[in-house]
């Protein structure tokens, strides 16, 4: 029986992932394949590479810097985060990241992004993160604050413009049981993004994509709905934040993402029984 793992994005939200993926690195929990979106993807990786605590680190150290993330960097070159800092000179220079041993660790994992011209998501095999960093890049490179990536001949945005949450992916490639990490509290409902700004944005060049967004909300809501019936089937674990906790899209405050992250590790911690025996049936 084949356990998957299924990690949402949602921008630093995603620094909640990064503490329970920490904590699954303290159990010595693995996955026969894990998925990721957006932030999913790019923190989601750590846990191949072995890394822990290394999400959290680069986040409070780099965050902060306006020259990283935020108004200069969108205004210099389009996009919210600087793509050669965040994507070249940190996983490469000022907290490398261990690319051997992500693809020494023989679990595959997928990248989703979603493909601008056609609005539909891909979901993308990652042999190499150094190899395929714009994959990553692309995955988590959101709509309105960031340029399209070009990969091969097809230019890419946020996967989870397309697929939020790619739990029926995952099963739909035979994975038999689940484990999906969320970023939003329970009962958060996605509320529709502005029209007028969405076609402005994109709807000459990529109509396609503005479809997408546009209608995103319902796609993630369906979604949930559809999650919350599988995880009463047993076939599907749930963890996500047990409280709300405010943190920007793109926080640079070190103390939030700390908070964030300590949310992760306890829920993680407080679940952890409950994830043992759903595992461990699962093998049965």
């Amino acid at each position: 029986m084949k356990i998957g793992l299924v990690l949402e994005g949602g921008a630093m939200r995603g620094i909640y992932s990064a503490g329970v993926l920490d904590t699954f690195m303290d159990e010595g929990i693995s996955f026969d394949g894990i998925m990721g979106v957006s932030a999913g993807a790019l923190f989601g990786v750590n846990i191949l590479s072995n890394q822990k605590g290394r999400v959290l680190r680069y986040n409070k150290k780099f965050n902060a810097d306006p020259n990283y993330m935020g108004l200069r960097p969108l205004l210099s070159e389009g996009n919210i985060v600087n793509t050669e800092y965040a994507y070249v000179r940190v996983p490469r220079e000022l907290d490398v990241f261990d690319d051997e041993t992500f693809k020494n660790s023989n679990i595959p994992f997928y990248s989703v992004v979603t493909n601008v011209k056609t609005g539909k998501a891909e979901y993308i095999l990652m042999k190499s993160i150094f190899d395929q960093m714009d994959t990553l890049r692309a995955s988590g490179s959101m709509p309105f604050l960031s340029k399209p990536v070009r990969i091969g001949n097809e230019d890419y945005l946020d996967g989870a413009i397309a697929d939020s949450i790619p739990f029926q992916k995952m099963l739909d490639m035979g994975y038999d049981k689940l484990v999906v990490v969320l970023t939003k509290w329970d009962g958060y409902v996605k509320k529709p993004m502005s029209k007028p700004l969405t076609n402005v944005f994109y709807r000459k060049k990529y109509p396609k994509l503005a479809d997408a967004i546009i209608y995103r909300h319902e796609m993630y809501n369906a979604q949930m709905e559809a999650l919350r019936k599988l995880e009463s089937e047993g076939k599907i674990f749930v963890i996500q934040p047990s409280k709300y906790l405010k943190m920007g899209r793109i926080e640079k405050d070190s103390e939030n993402i700390q908070n964030m992250y300590n949310l992760g590790t306890g829920d993680a911690r407080n679940k952890m029984k409950a994830l043992k025996s759903f595992l461990n049936k699962a093998q049965e």
